[in-house]
């Protein structure tokens, strides 16, 4: 029986751009797409979900700290933020949320500063290279971790 609640999915830098930023490397789907399909997925877990895309570090810590007062889970695609942001680590770190970091690429077949994120160790797992599958995936590995499955 699922648990529910609610779950912060947070997109970072350059996401809104989806649909027409580099489609053959990120794919064609746009965000609101993506977002769609994930409100879906979420309803039949019995979850709800805030939603948040923003190109500013700043902006995506605040929105972090904000869920410590009512999510219970943290889908989080940090973009290039990932590879750099220790701000983001500490936030997460910071709020203790189970949290799920998400990528459309593969990042270990790309440039290798994007071999290592930042973020990875505040996170319970991490999904890439699937395009937008990879937020549906990130999305069920949280519900299943948030409703205790056992694999």
């Amino acid at each position: 029986m699922a648990t529910g609640g609610t779950l912060l999915v947070l997109h970072g830098p350059n996401l809104n751009l989806l649909g027409r930023r580099e489609p053959a490397l990120y794919g064609t789907s746009t965000l609101a797409e993506i977002d769609a399909e994930l409100m879906t997925r979420a309803r039949a877990r019995n979850f709800s979900l805030q939603i948040h895309q923003s190109n500013r570090e700043g902006e995506l810590v605040d929105f972090i700290q904000a869920a410590e007062k009512g999510a219970r889970g943290i889908l989080i695609n940090a973009a290039g933020y990932s590879h750099t942001s220790i701000a983001i680590y500490d936030a997460l770190k910071a709020v203790a949320l189970p949290a799920v970091e998400v990528h459309l690429s593969n990042v270990y077949a790309r440039e290798t500063f994007r071999h290592h994120s930042q973020i990875a160790g505040a996170c319970i797992g991490a999904i890439c290279g699937f395009g937008a599958a990879s937020y549906y995936l990130g999305l069920t590995a949280l519900c299943d971790a948030l409703d205790g499955a056992k694999t």
